[in-house]
């Protein structure tokens, strides 16, 4: 079983990331998850921590020569800011421990519940793991689900889709100029290739700031090449889609998730929501449309899946809602953490990272396997049944 655990604060010495059952055989090093880490800090509406922050991995264990040996994967990222923090953050008790305590808990954030479950009366104990800090360590874990999946020609894709009340007019993705694509997206400041809305959601995001307000937004996540029959339809638990939007909603601020266009097919008859089944020689089975995001039954269909997150806005506001001090029990404006204005572009990456690992797990529940050449030869017998059995053509 493919899994990976997290742990760290968002001020503490380090993030650690463990991973285990993936197989080995994968090349992959520190640059490849480097990469990925940059992403993350990219998008315009980030806040101070991104110019303090330069992340980079340590691979601890379970790599050598560049490829992962099957062995439990452990690796850290360094929270520069620690050097800041290291009284406050201390594992011992120190004459600072008591320092930037937070006794008034942030509306729409973890603060007071976090407190209340666990009986800590400095919320900081909260906000420092419920932290979307954390994220980084999701995505250093998911460059290695990536790099698995890309074995297979499974390939990752995410874009913004909308900024506040703005929204772009989200470009159908296929393997067809998908490097093209990509990197067009990649060079934009909100990861958005619609470039006559992406000018209007950095306006939106300059006068979110200036009135001491922050903005959500939507993104999309995809992955091309998934091949037919990832997931399984009899049982809930294994349902594909089920497994995605489950992981896609442990993403911080994420408040809702459709899978394709699961939002407007609702309220449409289904003579035009479900998308047809096709026939040529030449072609074998296809499909024109893709509405139901690659998902049908709780299993790949062998279309792109994809799915759109909604963010809501982050609960940190330089012009804070009123909240409760919970040391005197009065009425006050809630604490100030430093934080993003819009963080939607960076969320769109940890998006990334969380499909990967879902489609990667399933992957692996089907085809098994201790090493990449096992699991290519069980992956490549099940692509000649497609073709032979279902004139699948397009694997």
């Amino acid at each position: 079983m493919l899994r990976y655990s997290t742990a760290g604060e968002s001020h503490g010495k380090a993030l650690i990331t463990i991973i285990e059952g993936m197989p080995a055989g994968l090349n992959i090093g520190s640059r490849e998850i480097n990469q990925q880490l940059q992403r993350r800090q990219k998008g315009y509406g980030r806040g101070g921590r991104m110019s303090i922050e330069s992340d980079e991995v340590e691979i601890l264990s379970g790599v050598r020569a560049g490829r992962t040996t099957g062995s439990p994967i452990a690796i850290s990222v360094r929270n520069r800011d620690w050097e800041n923090w290291q009284e406050i953050m201390a594992v011992e008790q120190t004459p600072h421990s008591e320092e930037r305590a937070v006794k008034r808990p942030r509306p729409g954030h973890a603060d007071l519940s976090g407190a209340i479950k666990y009986n800590h009366k400095d919320m900081r104990n909260v906000l420092e793991r419920a932290s979307a800090r954390e994220t980084a360590s999701r995505v250093a874990a998911g460059a290695f689900f990536s790099e698995f999946l890309k074995c297979f020609n499974i390939y990752i894709y995410s874009q913004v889709v909308s900024i506040g009340e703005i929204r772009a007019l989200p470009e159908p993705v296929s393997r067809q100029g998908f490097e093209v694509w990509r990197d067009q997206v990649e060079a934009s400041a909100m990861r958005c290739p619609d470039k006559s809305q992406e000018s209007l959601m950095i306006e939106a995001i300059d006068h979110a700031r200036e009135n001491g307000e922050s903005l959500g937004g939507s993104f999309e996540v995809g992955a091309l090449g998934v091949p037919p029959g990832i997931g399984t339809y009899t049982c809930w638990e294994n349902r594909l889609d089920a497994r995605l939007s489950g992981l896609l909603m442990t993403i911080p601020a994420i408040k809702a998730i459709e899978i394709g266009e699961g939002i407007s097919n609702a309220s449409s008859p289904g003579s035009i929501v479900h998308d047809e089944i096709h026939f040529q020689e030449d072609r074998g089975v296809f499909r024109l449309s893709n509405r139901a995001g690659g998902i049908e039954g709780g299993m790949s269909n062998g279309e792109t899946i994809w799915a759109r997150a909604y963010m809501k806005p982050i609960p940190t506001l330089y012009k804070p809602l009123v909240s409760v001090n919970t040391e005197m029990w009065v009425e006050q404006k809630a604490d100030i953490e430093r934080s993003d204005i819009c963080a939607v572009p960076a969320a769109s990456v940890v998006g990334e990272a969380m499909l990967a690992y879902g489609l990667a797990a399933a992957f692996l529940d089907k085809f098994g396997g201790d090493y990449i050449e096992q699991i290519k030869e069980s992956y490549d017998r099940y692509c000649e049944y497609l073709r032979k059995e279902w004139r699948w053509e397009r694997i």
